[in-house]
């Protein structure tokens, strides 16, 4: 089978294409046949390094994302998922097994199914974004821990970068939930994409005061905020989170430090939640992917340029320019195909 691989950590030229036998799902394992594979920051990340070139033994598929159909099970695995179309998350994660190749061996507790209604595009997009969505939106103090049609209602949340494959999730997610979104974008063809998802108001932050914007819509400040930029909007979000409210920090774009105004936090009993899928708790993981799995079955979720979300489709010995788009700040998905 064909496998993109990296053994050194390093630039996007690291990553190689060859042949390897496939391994046989052991007990608890199942064997799927990836027909796409979703690439997001932390794949470019992971493969880049953190210093110098590395060796990395054994070597590493990268993918954490991806869907396809289930080839082969292990014991213990139910039957029902023999020949299943599925949606894979977090592959990647402390195994060398991703899905930037034709045969991935995955724990069945990674993969769920996926609908026939929903197509491999939108299974390969769902993971390090929508999990990623789902604990943002889930970690104020009063927020539900479960997400669904009215689980937000009555509450307002700001989407910072609403363009964006996190933004993006954050956005149908909530309205899915029946919150009110706002979200802020740097130019219109990024408005369109964001009301494309299901933003009710959209700020552009190079054009409108953002916190004057977000009050006029919210006056005692908002619920909830995703945060992308925390160290470049800092500022705003102490301005426009009201009591008990919570920003949830998923990204360190634009810096890594940041300055809050603590006296004022503290009158709104206001909390900074960071939030990282791979070391989030198990539980706030699998609840996610129930729910999403749940938005996916109840047409809720979508992608392509419609949804908000454009796709870039790269061929499987593409690999390295579908790095180096999301390296580069792709607007959209960026997927690989496996299979055509």
């Amino acid at each position: 089978m064909r496998a993109v691989v990296y053994r050194r950590t390093g630039a996007y030229d690291v990553l190689e294409l060859e042949d390897r036998t496939p391994h046989q799902p052991g007990p608890g394992e199942v064997l799927v046949r990836i027909h796409r594979s979703g690439v997001n920051p932390t794949d470019w990340k992971a493969r880049q390094g953190s210093g110098a070139s590395q060796p990395v033994d054994p070597p590493q598929v990268p993918g954490h994302d991806g869907a396809g159909v289930v080839e082969a099970i292990g014991t213990g695995v139910s039957s029902a998922l023999q020949g299943a179309r599925v949606w894979v998350w977090e592959a990647a994660y402390r195994r060398p097994d991703g899905t930037a190749q034709e045969l991935a061996l995955l724990p069945a507790s990674h993969v769920l199914r996926l609908p026939d209604t929903a197509s491999f595009d939108l299974g390969a997009s769902l993971g390090v974004p929508f999990i990623t969505a789902h604990r943002c939106l889930t970690v104020a103090e009063h927020a539900p821990s479960r997400l669904g049609p009215g689980r937000l209602a009555g509450r307002t949340v700001l989407v910072a970068g609403g363009a964006g494959a996190v933004g993006n999730a954050a956005i149908q997610l909530a309205r899915w939930s029946d919150a009110t979104v706002i979200t802020t974008v740097s130019n219109p063809e990024k408005a369109e994409l964001a009301v494309a998802a299901g933003a009710d108001h959209v700020i552009n932050y190079w054009e409108q005061d953002v916190v004057a914007e977000v009050l006029k819509v919210a006056a005692d400040g908002v619920d909830m905020v995703v945060e992308v930029s925390p160290a470049a909007n800092s500022a705003i979000d102490a301005a426009v989170i009201g009591r008990h409210g919570c920003v949830a920090v998923y990204a360190n774009n634009g810096g890594n430090d940041l300055t809050l105004p603590v006296r004022d936090l503290m009158l709104a009993n206001a909390r900074w939640q960071f939030v990282l899928l791979y070391t989030a708790p198990a539980l706030a993981k699998t609840t996610a992917v129930e729910d999403i799995g749940t938005a996916v079955a109840s047409g809720a979720i979508r992608v392509g340029q419609d949804a908000g979300l454009p796709l870039h489709h790269y061929p499987l010995e593409l690999a390295r320019e579908a790095h180096s788009a999301v390296e580069g700040g792709a607007v959209g998905k960026v997927l690989i195909d496996i299979v055509p």
